[in-house]
C-alpha cells in the first residue's frame, strides 16, 4: 500500500529551524522527523512513498539523493578506511516518489496533485509529516476494512499542556481541566483512504474540512481511537521532548526497535 506524506508546509511555529530547512527535515536525533515516520510505515511493510513537496523541496530531494546509511546503521570499516561494509540498512527497500505540489497548496490540493501516482491503489495511506505514534498500523488497517468506509484517521487525546476552560456569561471561570481528561479527541492524521476519496474533493478544498464533512453527511468517515503515544512537532518545546525521548532510548514511535511489535500488516 502506497503512503502519501505531505511535506510542503512552512512550519512557521518552528522558526528556529524552518528558516533554514523545511519542517519535515527538522531532526529528531540523527534523522529528520519525516524519516522517523517513513521508518514506522516501512516496519509494517509499506515502503512505497510519495512525498508531496513544496517549501524548500530541494532540501528534501538532496537529503535523500545524498543519503548516508552509516549515520543510523552499524558498519565495519577496514583496509585503512577504503572498504566499508554495512551491517544493516534503512532505505534500500524503499521507493520514494518526489512530487512538487506547490508552495501554497493545502493538504487536499496536494493530495489531488499526486492522484495520477495512486491510480493502481484501491486503498492507500496518507499523513502529515510532523507527527509520530506507536499506534498499531495492522489493527488500524483491519479496522478500516471492517468499517468499509471511504476514509479513516486516528483520533488521539490532546496534549497534557492544553486545558479546557468553562466559564459563565459574565466570563467568570467555573472550571479548568486538562484537555486530556475531558473526553476530547483531536485528529492525529494517519489517514487510510479509498481511491474514491477523490470524488469528494473540490478545487481549493482542505482534506479534513469540506471533503470530510461530505463523508460525514453520508456516514463514510470512520476513526480509530488510539490511547497510546502520539506527538506532533509544532513547536521547539515539542521537538525538545522528542529529542530527549530519542536520546534516552524511550521513543515509543520507534516500533522498529521494540521487541514484539509485529512487522506484518494486512493491506487488503
Amino acid at each position: 500500500m502506497k503512503v502519501v506524506l505531505f511535506c510542503g508546509g512552512l512550519g512557521l511555529r518552528l522558526r528556529e529551524y524552518s528558516e533554514n530547512v523545511p519542517k519535515p527535515m527538522v531532526p529528531v536525533g540523527y534523522r529528520p522527523i519525516v524519516w522517523h515516520m517513513m521508518k514506522y510505515y516501512a516496519h509494517y511493510g509499506h515502503r512505497d512513498f510519495i512525498l508531496c513537496l513544496g517549501y524548500q523541496a530541494d532540501v528534501i530531494k538532496n537529503y535523500f539523493l545524498n543519503y548516508n546509511e552509516c549515520v543510523s546503521n552499524d558498519f565495519v570499516l577496514s583496509n585503512g578506511g577504503r572498504d566499508l561494509k554495512l551491517l544493516s540498512s534503512d532505505i534500500d527497500s524503499w521507493s520514494i516518489t518526489f512530487v512538487d505540489t506547490g508552495i501554497d497548496s493545502n493538504i487536499g490540493q496536494r493530495l489531488v496533485a499526486v492522484k495520477d501516482y495512486l491510480k493502481d491503489q484501491p486503498v492507500f495511506m496518507a499523513n502529515y509529516s510532523d507527527n509520530v505514534t506507536d499506534a498499531p498500523l495492522p489493527a488500524m488497517v483491519e479496522h478500516f476494512e471492517r468499517q468499509n468506509k471511504v476514509a479513516s484517521f486516528i483520533s488521539v487525546k490532546p496534549p497534557q499542556s492544553f486545558h479546557v476552560v468553562e466559564s459563565d456569561d459574565d466570563s467568570a471561570v467555573k472550571q479548568i481541566r486538562p484537555a486530556s481528561q475531558c473526553g476530547l479527541r483531536i485528529n492525529g492524521g494517519y489517514f487510510i483512504l479509498k481511491q474514491s476519496i477523490f470524488d469528494y474533493i473540490r478545487e481549493g478544498d482542505e482534506l479534513v474540512v469540506e471533503p470530510f464533512q461530505r463523508l460525514i453527511d453520508i456516514n463514510q468517515l470512520t476513526t480509530y481511537r488510539h490511547d497510546g503515544f502520539w506527538a506532533g512537532m509544532d513547536t521547539f518545546k515539542e521537538k525538545q521532548m522528542l529529542d530527549e525521548m530519542h536520546a534516552r532510548g524511550t521513543a515509543p514511535w520507534q516500533v522498529w526497535r521494540t521487541p514484539g511489535k509485529s512487522r506484518q500488516a494486512r493491506v487488503g
